[in-house]
Formats: C-alpha cells, sequence, structure tokens
C-alpha cells in the first residue's frame, strides 16, 4: 500500500461534469469475493465457508439466515476482518481488508466496522457514556472529545437516562441499546450485529428492531444482521440464507 493511502482510501468514482452522461453507481460498502474458510483437524476437513460472494450497498439492511451451526457467525467474523479467510477477498469501502498486515487490521476494523453481540460485551467496569466511548479512545482521540461524540451518538439513538451506570444496572435491552451506540460512535462503514435481539423480550427486541431501520433508512447506515428472528428479517431490506457452506438470496 503507497504512503498516505490511509485506512479511508480515496474515492471510487468521480461525479460527471457533462449532466447528459449517467454517473455510475458507487462502489459496494462491502464486497466479498469467492471467500472461504476451512478448518482442518487431523484427517477432518471442514468447509464452513465455501465460496461466499456478495455485494453490500449503503444503506441496506441485510438479514441473514439459516440454520444452527452452518456459519453465520463465521461469515461476519470474515467480513469484519475478525477472523481471515482462507481463500478469497473482502472490500471494506473498496479497501482490500486482508492486504493489511496484522499490525494495521486493528486499525481499519476499529474505523471501518462496528460490531454488536448478542452477549453485548459491555465492560463491566465502566458506564454507559465510557462504554460508547471505547473505540474512539482506543483510535487516540482525547477523552473529553470522545465522551462529547459518545453523548451526541446515545442521544440520537434517545438513550441518554443511564450514561452514568455501569453494565450491571441494565436490562437486556438498555444493554443492547448501549452496544449499538459503541458501534456507531466511529460512523463505521458498516454495522454486523450477531443475533442481536436473541436474548432480549419481545418489547425490547422490537425496539432495538426499530432503531436499526431507522439508521438503515435514514441516515443510510449499512447493517449486516444473523437472526434466527423472522420479525427481525420481515424488516430487512434483503434476506439471505446461509446453508452447506453457500450464501443465497431469499425472494
Amino acid at each position: 500500500m503507497s504512503e498516505g493511502s490511509g485506512i479511508r482510501g480515496q474515492a471510487s468514482w468521480v461525479e460527471s461534469p457533462d449532466p447528459r452522461t449517467p454517473v455510475p453507481d458507487p462502489a459496494p460498502v462491502l464486497r466479498a469475493q469467492d471467500v472461504w474458510r476451512v478448518f482442518e483437524t487431523g484427517a477432518e476437513r471442514l468447509e464452513i465457508l465455501r465460496g461466499i460472494d456478495l455485494e453490500v450497498q449503503r444503506g441496506d439492511m441485510v438479514a441473514i439466515l439459516g440454520p444452527s451451526g452452518t456459519g453465520k457467525s463465521t461469515l461476519l467474523h470474515v467480513l469484519g476482518a475478525l477472523d481471515r479467510p482462507t481463500k478469497g477477498r473482502v472490500l471494506l469501502d473498496s479497501l482490500d481488508v486482508f492486504s493489511y498486515p496484522e499490525s494495521r487490521l486493528h486499525e481499519l476494523r476499529n474505523r471501518k466496522v462496528g460490531f454488536v453481540f448478542q452477549f453485548h460485551h459491555l465492560l463491566s467496569e465502566f458506564t454507559v457514556l465510557e462504554n460508547v466511548a471505547m473505540p474512539l479512545l482506543v483510535a487516540g482521540v482525547a477523552r473529553a472529545e470522545a465522551l462529547v461524540r459518545a453523548h451526541k451518538v446515545l442521544e440520537e439513538i434517545g438513550f441518554t437516562s443511564r450514561l452514568t451506570h455501569r453494565p450491571a444496572e441494565l436490562s437486556g435491552g438498555e444493554k443492547a441499546r448501549a452496544a449499538m451506540g459503541r458501534a456507531l460512535v466511529n460512523d463505521p462503514a458498516v454495522i454486523l450485529a450477531d443475533e442481536p435481539t436473541g436474548n432480549l423480550d419481545v418489547t425490547s427486541a422490537a425496539a432495538l428492531v426499530e432503531l436499526m431501520v431507522r439508521l438503515s433508512s435514514e441516515r443510510k447506515i449499512t447493517i449486516l444482521v444473523v437472526t434466527h428472528n423472522q420479525a427481525v428479517a420481515e424488516r430487512a431490506t434483503r434476506r439471505l440464507h446461509l446453508a452447506e457452506g453457500r450464501l443465497a438470496e431469499e425472494k
């Protein structure tokens, strides 16, 4: 990678100066090309992902469905640069993710990907505000600025009533909302959510789904969500099914 290319990369298209000339669509926010993830244990070879091809546009909310144990979480981990594919490429904002050395991969991941997990993974010793600010602090943003930006995100998602509370003092729905704020704070290219409603009651799950739909439609946040919840899947703009290591679009 050339000096000065940085994490942000360059614009993927240029607006035409002639209004009569069609302007190409922007490149997909997320693209997977022939992605395989294979685990070998002794004589056994497990092909978890088998030639995944995927393109996701800005503002898409994509639900990934499929039976348990088919590799949905593995797919999210590869797309989010938490796990390297055995073969294939992942491009995020037109950046070839796995061309980055390990020493810089965490930087790209922190800037470009927001994660929301089923068990939230909030840090117990920190307040809600501090948890939401954590990706900024890790990126080297000054504490005062990080807290201001975190507060703005929590205002946007309507969750400012528990700023000084710690995770043990929160309900499941409140933990999920704090986790969503943390995922948003760095203004990522994509949010990857792994069963985010899995441990929530019906009311809290519905509120979280509404928030994801609003972020997708109004702010054009790109969201991929692994889910078994049909109510979540029905609100997505696209539905994909993963089975036997292959991904197919549901009509």
